[in-house]
């Protein structure tokens, strides 16, 4: 009897092919993913990075990221939340403290790899489409921008930071169709109406407006900017001197912040076998001593 071996099992037949663990979450748009990182092979292993913003409802994430076949790693970072050491301790996820982060991250990694001084970028904000130029012996950082899933609008924050990732001196294919102050309409780019975003000109309005107003909004909207004694027409001065705070020192500090001593339990602790029985034991001896005196009650009576 022959006996021929099957060269299809059941297994070639299934044609369900399980997506990716992110795909099915719905955190990653791989499509545009594989654009981002697919690299020429002449290029022989360089890294193509990213610059990667993403923001929570109290952060503001930007990172340089470079795909390799163990996974992404990330050259430099930068969050909102480093920049009350520069002076901003309000309004950390807005236009303005967007573009802050943005020009911090571009600061710090030219600083990583001694690039800043070569590579100063736009000092002064003036809204103004900028591309850095090439000098004689290193050619700029290039990055691409990656803005995961959000909607890419005109005005998005997202672009808030490329302006500031701009000026501080990194190399981004863009154009200006995206940042505030772009009108569809006429095809024309108000860089006055960009410079009051970054310096949260429109933050200072919408003040002015409450004050004007619904007082009593003003008071609990703006409730942090009134603890610190921040005025709307004090706004533009405030980020021209976080801006360059961060020039003079954009270097990442180390959290001073202590780890919990002793974490809290919600469960009763594991107990080995020796607590076990010495738990037992002590539970035996406790019965025994009431089951004596018990005895010694009797025989009084």
């Amino acid at each position: 009897m022959v006996f021929v071996k099957a060269q299809k099992s059941k297994a070639y037949f299934k044609r369900f092919q399980v997506k990716f663990k992110r795909r099915r979450e719905g955190k990653t748009d791989y499509r545009a993913r594989i654009r981002l990182i697919n690299q020429d092979k002449n290029k022989y292993n360089t890294p193509k990075y990213r610059f990667v913003v993403r923001f929570t409802n109290k952060d503001v994430i930007a990172q340089i990221i470079s795909a390799s076949i163990t996974g992404d790693m990330v050259l430099a970072a930068a969050y909102a939340h480093e920049l009350p050491r520069y002076g901003l301790e309000v309004g950390l996820t807005n236009y303005a403290a967007a573009y802050c982060t943005g020009l911090l991250l571009a600061r710090r990694v030219l600083k990583t790899l001694e690039m800043d001084e070569e590579y100063q970028g736009n000092v002064e904000a003036t809204g103004e489409d900028y591309s850095i130029e090439p000098t004689e012996s290193r050619r700029p950082f290039r990055a691409l921008l990656d803005v995961g899933l959000i909607r890419t609008t005109t005005g998005n924050r997202v672009f808030g930071a490329l302006k500031g990732a701009l000026d501080g001196g990194l190399d981004i294919p863009h154009s200006e169709k995206r940042f505030a102050g772009f009108k569809k309409d006429d095809k024309s780019f108000d860089a006055e109406l960009h410079r009051k975003y970054i310096f949260g000109g429109h933050v200072a309005a919408y003040m002015k407006i409450l004050m004007e107003d619904e007082p009593e909004k003003y008071q609990s909207q703006f409730s942090e900017y009134i603890k610190k004694g921040i005025e709307a027409d004090d706004m533009e001065e405030l980020y021209k001197k976080v801006h360059a705070a961060i020039r003079a020192d954009p270097t990442a500090v180390k959290s001073q912040k202590q780890p919990p001593k002793a974490h809290k339990r919600y469960n009763l602790k594991k107990l080995t076998y020796e607590e076990r029985k010495a738990k037992l034991v002590e539970r035996l001896n406790a019965l025994n001593s009431t089951a004596g005196n018990d005895n010694d009650e009797d025989d009084d009576e």
